[in-house]
């Protein structure tokens, strides 16, 4: 589905990625079978049932049986695709072995498995005997090909590959927009891992939504046929950060394009994203991002902006107010008001602005 390499959706590297990504191009993947023993990842207890919470919870385990049935059938059909479980433009996501040159599959290593252990943490091989010994550290693991997946950027650049883009005509036949939040997404993951930091959730937010401006403005630049989503969603991701990184003095800032040209805002968004990784927000900042947010209501009331180009503002502007509200505290206070927000971005056809803005307007009063 996306305008991808071979190695898109199973490496850190994404194809609009201006910083380099070490990869490790010779290791084998050696498929979930490496991880599942009770011993490793397949019993019992903290760090022992990894392979259980994903086999039995994860939704990825369903990525490649997805492509199976009757809706992505007619989507294939709408298209060209006869076959999406064997089509690279559907498999590079939903399968991602099978875009894995075959000297560099082990034998174990099933395309059924669908998104399974290495399409996030690398190819095994080089690291899975050892990454296990007590005198093995983390920087140890991740020099030896583990992905660094305690870095929200890498964390991110593994996860936008998938979850922002599909091409145009995919979009007409049927398939659904994704829309690329890593901190509620993060959340919703059934979670094998844990975080470290603090206030972790705001940071995750701020990367992912600038990792998703990258992807987006890359995706309008390259694709011949762009869809008006990729346009649209590249546009109110410069709005909302442009207004966000207003407010943070010690990170990169983000101005709304005036121009055609989407280049410089795909690299500004990288740097921000990079930048944005080691951030540390406080209760101050993070109420200010919040209450600037808030204070957008007469932009939806009163703007030449089109329906189209306001929803799409709309539906970034509630989710960035919903992960700020969760790591203040707030959402039982403002539960009301972001529930009515929620109900006005649900359905793109109808969404009215006007309401939105006295919903918003509401928001702001309560904070």
């Amino acid at each position: 589905m996306l305008r991808a390499t071979a190695f898109l959706a199973i490496t850190i590297a994404t194809a609009s990625a201006t910083q380099p990504v070490q990869t490790f191009d010779s290791a084998k993947f050696v498929g979930s079978i490496g991880c599942k023993s009770s011993s490793c990842h397949g019993g019992a207890g903290e760090k022992r049932s990894q392979y259980i919470t994903w086999s039995q919870k994860d939704f990825h385990t369903r990525a490649y049986a997805i492509l199976l049935d009757a809706r992505s059938a007619r989507i294939g059909e709408a298209v060209g695709i006869p076959q999406p479980q064997s089509s690279a433009r559907c498999s590079v996501c939903h399968s991602p072995f099978q875009s894995v040159p075959p000297d560099r599959l082990a034998t174990t290593a099933r395309p059924d498995e669908g998104v399974s252990c290495e399409s996030c943490h690398g190819a095994a091989e080089a690291w899975l005997r050892g990454h296990t010994r007590t005198d093995w550290t983390y920087a140890t693991r991740v020099s030896a090909g583990m992905h660094d997946l305690r870095n929200l950027y890498a964390r991110a650049n593994a996860c936008v590959v998938c979850h922002q883009n599909v091409d145009a005509d995919i979009l007409k036949a049927g398939h659904p927009e994704l829309v690329f939040e890593l901190d509620s997404q993060s959340i919703n993951e059934p979670k094998h891992w844990k975080e470290d930091a603090t206030l972790i959730g705001p940071r995750s937010w701020l990367v992912g939504q600038a990792v998703a401006l990258r992807e987006a403005c890359w995706h309008a630049r390259t694709d011949p046929d762009p869809s008006s989503a990729s346009q649209e969603t590249s546009l109110a991701l410069a709005w909302l950060l442009a207004k966000t990184s207003a407010v943070i003095p010690d990170l990169p800032k983000i101005s709304e394009p005036t121009s055609s040209d989407l280049e410089p805002l795909q690299k500004d968004a990288d740097d921000l994203a990079g930048r944005a990784a080691t951030w540390s927000p406080t209760n101050d900042s993070l109420t200010s991002i919040l209450q600037t947010l808030a204070a957008s209501d007469s932009e939806f009331r009163s703007s030449n902006q089109s329906r189209d180009a306001l929803f799409y503002r709309a539906l970034r502007l509630t989710l960035g107010i919903d992960r700020l509200a969760a790591a203040l505290n707030l959402s039982a206070k403002i539960d009301k008001e972001l529930n009515a927000l929620r109900g006005d971005v649900q359905r793109h056809y109808d969404f009215d602005p006007g309401a939105f803005a006295e919903h918003l307007r509401s928001l702001r009063a309560k904070l």
